[in-house]
């Protein structure tokens, strides 16, 4: 099951006070970017995986989507989502996207915005998701850069008896990830870009765009604290369609 940090009060409270979640889509750096890769949204069916506030499920239904289904594990989460949403073309429902079941050819786009780097069985949800797209159907979404999850440290750790072994968040090995980030313990699932895009292969993805998001110079000029990201990318955005 994928742990449900959000629901835990002091992270819901820190989560609470960032940017994305005060402002929105518009607080987020990298939605600009992610928008550019959005088709017409005008009577499509769409999902959105780890829907949180809702924040794309109310957008996306201000552009003339025909039905938007918004999916989250977090109880806080949808609560404040169905609160702050009037549209009846908008419906949240409580999912844990481990274990998520979707109607067959029913969706022709699915979207998740920073949910997908806490899958563990990834290859099985992208499983699910192309049966649950129509044929022509796209899955947009971003993650944490792998690079970004596996931060540089130390070339070698030493182990009890003195010898030497691989810093556990080597960004070649892949897997569970502890980070303290608003709470302790935050668990998310490391995988190498490579895993990532031959996951959306094998699953019968063609991928359309790969974007490793970077500032701009006028990004940068409102938000000078940015210019870590030319270092190291902190976003990885992909489109795919079936």
């Amino acid at each position: 099951m994928t742990q449900n940090i959000y629901d835990d009060p002091g992270f819901f409270e820190g989560y609470s006070r960032l940017q994305r979640s005060v402002e929105g889509l518009a607080g987020a750096a990298e939605w600009p970017a992610i928008r550019a890769l959005l088709p017409d949204l005008y009577g499509l069916e769409v999902a959105d995986l780890g829907c949180g506030f809702g924040w794309f499920c109310r957008w996306a239904a201000e552009q003339g989507a025909a039905g938007v289904l918004g999916l989250d594990v977090s109880d806080k989460m949808l609560a404040r989502a169905r609160a702050e949403t009037t549209d009846a073309r908008v419906r949240y429902d409580s999912a844990d996207l481990e274990k998520l079941e979707l109607p067959k050819a029913s969706f022709d786009l699915v979207y998740s915005s920073l949910a997908f780097h806490y899958i563990e069985d990834f290859a099985g949800l992208l499983a699910t998701i192309r049966r649950a797209l129509k044929p022509g159907g796209r899955l947009i979404f971003s993650i944490e850069h792998p690079i970004y999850m596996a931060p540089r440290q130390p070339a070698w750790l030493t182990d009890e008896d003195g010898g030497r072994i691989w810093p556990l968040n080597s960004y070649q090995i892949e897997g569970k990830r502890l980070t303290n980030w608003l709470a302790e313990g935050v668990v998310k699932q490391h995988r190498t870009m490579g895993t990532t895009l031959n996951l959306l292969i094998k699953s019968g993805f063609a991928i359309a765009h790969v974007e490793e998001w970077s500032p701009s110079d006028e990004d940068l000029a409102l938000h000078p604290d940015w210019a870590i990201e030319r270092e190291r990318p902190m976003f990885l955005l992909i489109s795919t369609r079936t």
